[in-house]
């Protein structure tokens, strides 16, 4: 949808109620064809209260299925359970994968925090089979995490439902955080943790930002060919989320990570960023990071 069609909406809202049946339904059609944004809210509670939320079974069914299909080459990757036939790589976020390899002699040992059914993990199957030594540790709710051990957990590929639980069995040196900040009740002590954790390299992405010092919230609507589904969702100030991992790590860079009108119509951006840990100079020598 655009951004155009977005604040027609908006400006006509208060008139919807008086129009003839079909015409108000054509006009809600438009808006649920495309993610879209509801708010600001005052708190995440009173956006959390007119919300369906993330623990819905039939999104973790969709999910699953279409991850499934992924598995079986059926289709080149899943985001959000919607298939898609052609490899298209997030290049910042290998460039992260790949300096965190080069710095641990080829071992990538990652920890995907929020990291669904292995969405990344096999968007990106194709370039890490280049690695020889990989681990990919996936943290979620529990009930996504009880799906992936059951029906997608190998060698490679492992499934926890908390931070410490999967530090027990893996020793991370990268740290991926794709597109969940925003989701979270309070993101400030799950960053802690994830810092505390001291992987050489953090990778931030598919992160809503924007430019003030407060974080706003909204509810985001999923339209419904994806799944019928509303939540909390935040606008993170993206110098405050830069600080939350300053001065244990130093921001190598960021990028636009996404082209979503609906996001930029709230005064916010999808971005990313990398961050590498502040004692780690950034060149690489010899398959190690130069101290």
């Amino acid at each position: 949808m655009t951004q155009t069609a977005n604040r027609y909406i908006s400006l006509i809202r208060p008139l919807v109620d008086l129009m003839p049946p079909a015409l108000a339904r054509s006009v809600y059609a438009l808006r649920s064809n495309s993610i879209h944004f509801e708010g600001p809210f005052e708190s995440w509670e009173a956006a959390s209260a007119i919300s369906t939320g993330y623990d819905d079974d039939d999104i973790l069914l969709r999910v699953l299925e279409a991850t499934l299909k992924v598995k079986r080459g059926e289709a080149a990757f899943e985001r959000d359970s919607v298939l898609f036939d052609d490899i298209d790589y997030r290049w910042p976020v290998t460039a992260g994968l790949m300096w965190a390899a080069a710095g641990s002699n080829g071992r990538l040992d990652v920890l995907d925090f929020g990291g669904s059914l292995g969405s990344v993990y096999f968007q990106h199957a194709r370039l890490l089979s280049a690695l020889a030594d990989v681990r990919w540790n996936i943290v979620e709710q529990p009930h996504f995490a009880r799906a992936g051990q059951a029906e997608l957990q190998d060698e490679r590929l492992r499934f926890y439902d908390s931070i410490g639980e999967c530090l027990k069995e893996a020793s991370p040196n990268v740290i991926l955080i794709s597109g969940v900040l925003q989701s979270l009740a309070d993101p400030e002590p799950v960053m802690a943790e994830l810092r505390a954790v001291g992987a050489p390299v953090v990778i931030v992405d598919k992160t809503v930002v924007n430019m003030t010092r407060r974080h706003r919230i909204y509810v985001q609507h999923v339209p419904a060919r994806i799944y019928p589904a509303s939540y909390p969702c935040r606008s993170l100030s993206e110098s405050a989320l830069i600080d939350n991992f300053t001065p244990t790590y130093r921001l190598e860079c960021a990028f636009d990570s996404a082209d979503a009108p609906p996001v930029v119509q709230i005064g916010s951006h999808f971005k990313g960023f990398l961050f590498i840990k502040s004692e780690a100079n950034p060149g690489v020598s010899n398959g190690s990071i130069r101290r």
